[in-house]
């Protein structure tokens, strides 16, 4: 047997030496150490920064850089001043931060629906301080239905749904029985609200062990709306802006121990509409009537 079958290796790694092939009894063969073990450090992956601007997290950071930007040229030129223009992106920039910060959302910005139940939502906030709660994106069990904020306060439980409809059609209105976008009849969407407040209701109302009514809405957004509050098939109809307002407004019906117990009872019946990470798929939702409507 040689040298090099005895499992021996030289230091040099070079077993081609004479040395260490022949297998004479005088060659001098130096006593084989173990090798040292291979680095565990993975080679570094550049990063470019065309890769690095277009993650997510820094889209914000690069619109606001392209406003201020904009902002700042265009001042700049249309008064031959690069101080003016200069003020002029620093104040975008800081517009832009301002109107996002307003328009953030408790809810993860890759589970939001729609920009009409972000607007409600950041209106709903200020009412916690005067004791109301609010769950948001609530799905109504073995249905594709979806509650996108459920309330409940001193002055009941309200069920609001967010719509944004295209501006340039008219709402109207006939006999507290037909709600029209334009030409197009709302009335499938009228009753999806009417239901989801009573199956919501029904739902807490078994957990509770007692009786619960919710009242239903549509705040809509977009289009102006001819009148402040209007109860068309037996659901509130009015313009989002005055969500707030809209529930405030009755008298008080519930105590806190109350509005606690609801609160808990629905967030145990009535689960979120997405998922906790962003890895798993939210089930799907059809679309809403005049969603589709308002894009022909």
């Amino acid at each position: 047997m040689s040298y090099v079958d005895s499992g021996q290796v030289p230091e040099d790694g070079n077993i081609t030496s004479p040395i260490w092939a022949g297998e004479g009894p005088t060659a001098k063969r130096p006593k084989a150490r173990p090798a040292e073990p291979s680095s565990t450090y993975a080679p570094v992956e550049r990063v470019s920064l065309l890769s690095l601007l277009s993650h997510p997290r820094y889209r914000p950071l690069v619109r606001r850089a392209a406003i201020a930007i904009v902002a700042g040229v265009v001042v700049g030129f249309l008064l031959i001043s690069w101080r003016m223009g200069l003020t002029a992106a620093v104040v975008a920039a800081i517009a832009d931060t301002v109107v996002r910060a307003r328009s953030n959302s408790t809810v993860p910005a890759w589970r939001r629906a729609s920009v009409a139940e972000r607007r409600t939502e950041a209106q709903l906030k200020s009412l916690e301080r005067r004791g109301y709660r609010t769950l948001h994106a609530r799905a109504i069990p073995d249905s594709d239905a979806q509650i996108d904020h459920l309330v409940v306060g001193p002055t009941g439980v309200y069920a609001v749904d967010s719509e944004k409809w295209d501006k340039r059609l008219p709402v109207r209105a006939q006999s507290h029985r037909k709600l029209f976008l334009g030409p197009f009849s709302q009335k499938a969407r009228l009753d999806e609200a009417r239901w989801e407040a009573r199956r919501a209701a029904e739902l807490i109302g078994a957990e509770l062990g007692r009786e619960i009514i919710i009242i239903p809405s549509l705040a809509i957004y977009g289009p102006a709306i001819p009148w402040k509050v209007l109860n068309v098939r037996e659901v509130d109809v009015f313009d989002g802006g005055h969500v707030r307002k809209w529930i405030t407004k009755r008298e008080r019906s519930l105590t806190d121990a109350e509005i606690t117990g609801i609160y808990e009872a629905a967030k145990r019946v009535l689960p979120p509409r997405y998922p906790e990470s962003p890895d798993q798929s939210p089930p799907s939702r059809p679309a809403r009537a005049e969603q589709v409507t308002s894009e022909r």
